[in-house]
């Protein structure tokens, strides 16, 4: 049985020492270096292309419809939203909270209320969304210090606040 063993080790040892002769290395490099040529050949063969020019399409935009200023980099999200709850919108508001049932946009309200906001719920009618609103001002500047002023604080824990401009 020994002897069968030790048989069985050495072919396994010589036929392990049979397999490392030569390294299948060369061969993926050889693959390679011929890949890479063939690519340089087409390469060449081919006529090189011209990107087209992308030319922006025109758009025209009825004489009453505003487009919100970005020159300070502080987006803003234009919506149709029609007042749902509240005392009136002004042309950019403070959202905290987005809502697809009703009744938790009225809920947050009311803890914006009860902290001295006076909040008002908006929907969106395009996506069927709840907005809660905060603050509401005429100036984008007005807002943008109040969303700053909202974001962190008890009522919007997240800092999630974002701008809203009204499209009418």
């Amino acid at each position: 049985m020994k002897k069968y063993m030790v048989v069985c080790a050495g072919l396994s040892l010589a036929l392990a020492l049979a397999s490392c002769g030569k390294s299948s290395e060369s061969a993926y490099k050889k693959a390679y270096e011929k890949a890479k040529s063939q690519e340089a050949a087409q390469r060449v063969s081919e006529p090189t292309e011209v990107p087209a020019t992308v030319v922006a399409p025109v758009t025209n935009r009825p004489a009453n419809q505003r487009v919100v200023d970005n020159s300070d980099n502080v987006s803003v999200r234009q919506e149709r939203v029609s007042l749902i709850n509240g005392s009136g919108l002004k042309n950019f508001s403070v959202v905290v909270g987005s809502f697809g049932l009703q009744a938790n946009a009225e809920g947050l309200q009311q803890q914006l209320r009860d902290g001295g906001y006076n909040a008002q719920i908006v929907k969106n009618e395009s996506n069927n969304m709840f907005r809660v609103i905060a603050t509401t001002f005429d100036s984008k500047s007005e807002a943008v210090s109040s969303r700053d002023q909202i974001r962190g604080s008890k009522y919007n824990p997240k800092g999630d606040a974002w701008l809203l401009y009204n499209v009418q």
